[in-house]
Order: structure tokens, then C-alpha cells, then sequence
């Protein structure tokens, strides 16, 4: 089944590749890898803002850190065109808008990872990191950026 059937399968819809919001490239290719930028919480209506920790669930978090995935495969797919020439999602890298107390970064990142399994099958696998941050841009919940590796 192609990346495309699945994501069909499953009813997911990739929003539009976010343009950047300052003075960076949405993506660099380098040989067979593919770094997307930093991809931050947001949905149809706007920006996914909280904090965690602070009137800001983990479910929330986790729902904020699947739209940050939703924006990363979009920006990869303008990247190279067609999915199924992704053979691995390398790493992820999440961050969190937490309060100094919060811990469960790892369940609100898992948003994301989850969804990279779900579309991507065991290529989907990857290294990762979960970190807390004091703020984020525009006050959004989550970012997360990634590596793939494409054929």
C-alpha cells in the first residue's frame, strides 16, 4: 500500500506546507536526507497555543504535537513530491511550552511519533527527543522538527 493509500485509509489530511516565519528554508536536502524545519502547533482555526502544566492537558499536547507531524509530512511532501520515497524517519525533535514542574514532554511528543508509525509503517521508527522549553514561538503548545531519509 502507498503512503498516500494509507494516509487515504485513515482519513488524514495534510494541511498545506506552512511557509517559514522568519529567515529560514522550510526544508534542506543533503545526499539522502531530508531536515525539515521546526514545525509549530496549529490547526484549521489557528495557532495551538498553551502551556503544559499550566491548564494545558497532555492529551492536548499530544493532539497539538500530531498537527506538528500533519505540517512536517506536508513539508516533506513538498520537499520531494511523492512519500513513498521515504525508507526512514530518522529523528524527531519535540518541544514542549511547559511549566518548570512538568515531566510528561516524552507522552506529548508521543503525538507525533505515533503518527509517523501510523503513516509510515516500521520506517516510521526513529530516535527522538522530548524537551521542555519556557516558551515557543507565538506562544504555541508544541514544535517539533525532523530528519528523514529518502531513496
Amino acid at each position: 500500500m502507498t503512503v498516500e493509500q494509507t494516509l487515504t485509509d485513515k482519513g488524514i489530511t495534510l494541511p498545506a506546507a506552512p511557509m517559514p516565519a522568519a529567515n529560514y528554508v522550510p526544508f534542506v536536502q543533503t545526499g539522502n536526507l531530508i531536515f525539515v524545519s521546526g514545525q509549530i502547533s496549529a490547526n484549521e482555526a489557528g495557532l495551538i497555543t498553551g502551556k503544559l502544566g499550566d491548564g494545558f492537558s497532555v492529551e492536548d499536547g499530544a493532539a497539538a504535537a500530531r498537527r506538528c507531524g500533519l505540517a512536517l509530512i506536508a513539508q516533506l511532501k513538498s520537499a520531494i513530491g511523492d512519500l513513498d520515497r521515504v525508507t526512514r524517519v530518522v529523528k524527531l525533535t519535540g518541544f514542549v511550552n511547559s511549566t518548570p514542574d512538568f515531566t510528561d514532554q516524552p507522552k506529548v511528543i508521543n503525538g507525533c511519533s505515533d503518527l509517523m508509525v501510523e503513516v509510515f509503517g516500521d520506517a516510521g521508527r526513529h530516535a527522538r527527543a522530548a524537551v521542555s522549553a519556557p516558551s515557543l514561538p507565538f506562544g504555541v503548545a508544541v514544535e517539533v522538527e525532523a530528519v528523514f531519509e529518502v531513496a
